[in-house]
């Protein structure tokens, strides 16, 4: 697969970091690191091409070409991150001009990624038969059978996905394991900061670690949702590790229920 990434903002600047995956991404940990992020294959080697947009661009651009780079590489997915409204409704453009198969443009702000300018381009690209979500927030992309989509999703990148180890009684998270990060890299984050905590405060541990990585979506309330979109992220990393935790009792479970013996060993 062939990443080409266009964003302006600080959730971009974090997508390509966790993707490529240098040694110095997260520092949650300090002097106690212990490189859990290494298990995690790098991905540098899938981007072709990054461009960054600035920040600061007129609220309205009538000719979005004179923004965009003059040559752009050929790719088959295309992260559209934190872009100007008026360069997002250009993406089909260029689509076009890269082959690409596929496009995610995640709705993280409401300002940024308006609904209709994103129903737009979405009608756009399914005439073209290219394949276009826009999650909300990023760390919301599933699996839909979209194959090129669903292939970076089986990366390792979507909806957050959890491995929890649980103390024998249950009362203390062991450690957690990472199966999908959010696309921010705020997973692994997450998943460090349950170590050995109480399992009767995890919504208080996962909050205030989600919150402290930081977060970077939108803190205003969005039309579509009734609530923020960080609250939305937070919902689902705190789901996340509900699932994980749940599963962790059901193998426990299972284990008993052979006849076997429980072992516990702690996770990154």
């Amino acid at each position: 697969m062939r990443i080409l990434v266009l964003y302006s903002g600080e959730l971009g600047r974090k997508v390509i970091q966790n993707l490529i995956n240098p040694s110095n991404f997260c520092v949650s940990c300090g002097e106690l690191c212990n490189h859990c992020r290494q298990a995690r294959k790098p991905y540098a080697n899938l981007i072709v091409g990054i461009h960054e947009f600035p920040e600061d661009l007129p609220p309205f651009i009538e000719e979005p070409g004179q923004y965009l780079p003059a040559k752009l590489p050929a790719c088959d997915l295309i992260l559209a991150i934190g872009i100007h409204p008026d360069l997002l409704g250009a993406l089909p453009e260029v689509v076009r001009n890269t082959g690409a198969k596929a496009v995610i443009a995640p709705a993280e702000d409401a300002r940024k990624t308006p609904a209709g300018v994103l129903e737009q381009v979405r009608k756009e690209l399914e005439a073209m038969e290219v394949e276009f979500e826009a999650p909300k927030p990023f760390c919301a992309l599933e699996k839909s059978g979209k194959p090129i989509i669903d292939a970076f999703v089986d990366l390792g990148f979507g909806k957050p996905v959890l491995r929890i180890e649980l103390s024998p009684d249950g009362k203390m998270f062991v450690g957690a394991g990472v199966i999908r990060d959010a696309p921010c890299g705020s997973t692994w984050f997450v998943a460090k900061k349950l170590g050995w905590t109480d399992v009767s405060g995890y919504k208080e541990t996962v909050s205030g670690a989600h919150h402290s990585y930081p977060c970077t979506a939108s803190m205003d309330k969005d039309p579509q949702l009734g609530d923020t979109v960080l609250h939305k992220a937070g919902y689902i990393i705190r789901e996340a590790v509900e699932e994980g935790m749940e599963e962790a009792k059901k193998e426990k479970a299972r284990l008993l229920a052979a006849g076997g013996k429980e072992t516990s060993s702690s996770m990154s």
